[in-house]
């Protein structure tokens, strides 16, 4: 005799459901480039009255494998992070820090003197400090009494 499986329709609606969640989540969570590659670092971007300040989190890549450019309004970070050797002794039961190349470009809120921006590199983050042009920055006019 056969066994008979009941169909509980619930059951498979919400398994499907949570495999769409799943789907859609993941994306969310994991940060991708433009080229796919998994680990495009993390920006923080503010600006003050003087300045843009953009900081990129950078662990594991040397300061001579960074590229930073400003063309316009548009700000490209460049790099690459070596990949340790493994011996061949050892089994990855997870590996999910990047390696390889990357590349992000962000549009600038305003425009910059890019010639004058600085560039440090500590602890793994790179702070960009990017001055506003001249013509940006807030102008104060005094008020006088007659």
């Amino acid at each position: 005799m056969s066994n008979l499986i009941h169909w509980e329709p619930p059951r498979e609606v919400m398994s499907l459901r949570e495999l769409m969640d799943r789907m859609l989540e993941e994306p969310f969570t994991r940060s991708v480039n433009a080229s796919g590659m998994l680990g495009a670092p993390a920006i923080d971007m503010y600006q003050t009255d003087e300045e843009i300040v953009v900081k990129a989190g950078l662990p594991g890549v040397k300061p001579d494998e960074i590229s930073v450019s400003v063309t316009g309004d548009v700000l490209t970070i460049r790099g690459e992070a070596s990949e340790e050797k493994s011996t061949k002794a050892s089994t990855y039961h997870l590996r999910e820090r990047r390696c390889g190349s990357f590349s992000r470009t962000l549009p600038l809120p305003t425009v910059v003197v890019a010639d004058k921006g600085k560039a440090d590199f500590e602890n793994g983050i790179l702070t960009l400090t990017l001055p506003k042009a001249e013509e940006l920055k807030p102008k104060t006019i005094t008020v006088k009494a007659r």
